[in-house]
């Protein structure tokens, strides 16, 4: 039987964890989703090369966060290799990312350019610390934003007693639930509207209201 997603498309360009955990959920769930990478791919892929060694056959983390996908090598500093994404874009459902707004911007991919385009896209955007203020571009890891940024370490430390120590992906992990969910609510939206919109996850907001 297939999924509830049967049917939708989605483009991700997501890096590590957050953001290519989100689209695995939505993979799970049905949707066609093409991963973007660049020529050397995601850096998650060398991971457990890098640690273990080259002989290592398996990379089950990249894989757990990137199943169920299809893969495309796409060098989005060309304008050739922008031109193709647009080109996806524009057929596509979904769009799901977790890059720096400064890189979206210098690819041509912001929300602006891609609604002009395809009206009825749906724009996931997860960042560490959202958009719009100074710290917009401010690079990020769950350890970081998730768990120290939104006091999520402090409010598991007895005083006195040093922080416990956080499992990889913890926050990751969360903010792709979230943002899944944010996904299936704007397309239920867009079923009775029309419309396409914007959504942010960062990974703060979700680390404060865990």
């Amino acid at each position: 039987m297939g999924g509830p997603m049967e049917g939708i498309k989605v483009i991700e360009l997501g890096f590590w964890v957050a953001g290519p955990s989100a689209a695995a959920i939505l993979a799970d769930w049905g949707a066609e989703v093409i991963k973007l990478e660049p020529p050397n791919g995601d850096p998650f892929r060398g991971l457990f090369a890098s640690v273990f060694g080259s002989l290592i056959p398996v990379n089950p983390p990249f894989e757990q966060d990137n199943r169920g996908k299809r893969s495309m090598a796409l060098n989005l500093d060309t304008e050739e290799g922008q031109q193709i994404a647009r080109r996806l874009l524009k057929g596509a459902d979904v769009f799901l990312t977790n890059v720096r707004p400064k890189a979206l911007r210098g690819a041509g991919l912001t929300y602006e350019e891609l609604s002009a385009l395809n009206p009825r896209l749906i724009y996931c955007h997860i960042t560490g610390y959202g958009t719009e203020h100074d710290e917009e571009d401010r690079a990020a890891y769950d350890i970081g934003a998730f768990w120290s940024r939104a006091a999520v370490a402090a409010m598991l430390t007895p005083p006195g007693n040093p922080p416990p120590q956080q499992r990889g992906g913890m926050g990751d992990h969360m903010a792709g639930m979230s943002a899944a969910g944010a996904i299936a609510a704007a397309l239920f939206h867009r079923e009775r509207t029309g419309q396409g919109q914007k959504l942010e996850v960062s990974l703060v907001r979700v680390g404060a209201y865990m």
